[in-house]
């Protein structure tokens, strides 16, 4: 496992603390879930660490409501096997809490790391070159954290005086630092002070360098990365999408077309939904003609084929599939090119049955097939005024724009 003096990456885990509420981002979901050009936070996260390091073990830490937000975003995380992404575990009430079950999981594992990272699971830009520090000062000097020189003039302010606005020093900013993670630290060291920690009832430090501080051993300061953002507040957000679609100059639109003869049945299958009807749609699968239509214009988009070309209708395996089952892997070819599906748009064209009543659990079901958020997925229906095949009710048609956003 060593060479040259040099860890191994087998012998890294990234421990991802992703257990926290992110009261400061606003309602709704934990930060770490919520969207962000078009997956969540938590999603980003992990795809860069992973990128990073590709040979570490990743051990997520999660909130113990959160299993099924972490399943949807594990399912944005493209080219990333068990084997380097772990099934997360339970956190605590606090940090420290959950950073220790986190460790206590590593240790249980059949070998324990050398070394881990620590991470904040609302800081989804970490580099290829700032890990690589970690792990290097990890090995050199047991417990390291990043750091970033402060740009701004620090005042400190009297909070035990009657007037908290005067201001009591003016600390040098050359000494100071702006601390970032991944906190870096020998597995055996930092276990060993969160054990500690905890049999003394000290659960009020803050980050993991400082239950090496409270041990009374050294914590080194390596170079951190300014672009390295954590994301805690509402205007972070917006930052930090900006930042990754800039990442994703490549927009590109595709477009789909499908169509199905309608026959003996007693239902239909419109995006994932099965909607009853006195008569059912034909086809070599389920003749979900509306997720064929969106599958072939994404397909489209990276200009891949179509969606024969991917699922011949004259192989046997495919007969009466589910249609989720190509939507889906049209919409994993896009993350696998590092991409975003920006939007889609599609059209149903029939007379019966009514869509408009379905609507809204058509755009649902094609979100969580796509991994798209909602507000990204339009579905509108037509008829064509009792012309064509569609009026005499011979067959269903639908139309898909799908737009998708891809690095160079």
């Amino acid at each position: 496992m060593h060479r040259n003096n040099e860890v191994a990456v087998l012998d890294v885990a990234i421990l991802v603390v992703a257990a926290g509420r992110g009261v400061r981002a606003g309602g709704g979901l934990p930060k770490q879930y919520r969207e962000v050009a078009g997956r969540s936070v938590l999603a980003h996260t992990i795809q860069a660490l992973a990128e990073a390091l590709p040979e570490a073990l990743i051990l997520p830490v999660i909130h113990a409501d959160d299993e099924a937000l972490f399943a949807a975003a594990r399912a944005e995380v493209a080219n990333v096997d068990s084997r380097q992404l772990a099934a997360p575990v339970f956190g605590g009430a606090t940090r420290q809490q959950s950073v220790k079950a986190g460790l206590e999981a590593l240790a249980a594992r059949d070998k324990a790391p050398d070394i881990v990272l620590i991470h904040d699971a609302a800081r989804p830009f970490s580099s290829p070159a700032l890990i690589r520090r970690a792990v290097e000062a990890a090995q050199s000097r047991g417990a390291a954290i990043p750091g970033v020189p402060l740009t701004d003039t620090v005042k400190q302010i009297d909070l035990q005086g009657e007037d908290d606005s005067l201001i009591i020093a003016t600390p040098a900013r050359q000494s100071l630092r702006a601390v970032q993670t991944p906190q870096a630290f020998r597995f055996d060291l930092i276990l060993s002070g969160h054990r500690q920690a905890a049999e003394a009832g000290a659960d009020d430090l803050t980050d993991d360098a400082a239950i090496i501080e409270w041990m009374g051993q050294q914590v080194h300061i390596f170079e951190g990365d300014p672009d390295n953002m954590k994301i805690t507040t509402p205007q972070d957000f917006v930052a930090a999408e900006a930042r990754l679609l800039r990442d994703l100059p490549d927009i590109r639109t595709g477009q789909g077309y499908d169509v199905h003869a309608l026959g003996a049945g007693d239902h239909v299958w419109l995006g994932g939904v099965k909607i009853p009807h006195d008569r059912g749609l034909i086809g070599h699968s389920d003749a979900d003609v509306l997720s064929h239509a969106i599958t072939d214009a994404l397909f489209g988009a990276l200009a891949e084929g179509d969606i024969g070309s991917h699922f011949p209708p004259s192989d046997p395996q495919w007969k009466g599939a589910d249609s989720a089952i190509f939507l889906r892997e049209a919409a994993n070819r896009v993350r696998e090119r590092g991409g975003m599906i920006a939007h889609i748009d599609a059209t149903v064209v029939c007379e019966r049955p009514k869509v408009g009543p379905h609507r809204d659990a058509i755009r649902e079901r094609l979100a969580e097939i796509t991994g798209c958020p909602i507000g990204r997925v339009a579905v509108k229906a037509t008829t064509s005024e009792k012309l064509g095949f569609t009026g005499r009710e011979e067959g269903i048609a639908a139309l898909a724009l799908a737009t998708v956003r891809l690095p160079l």
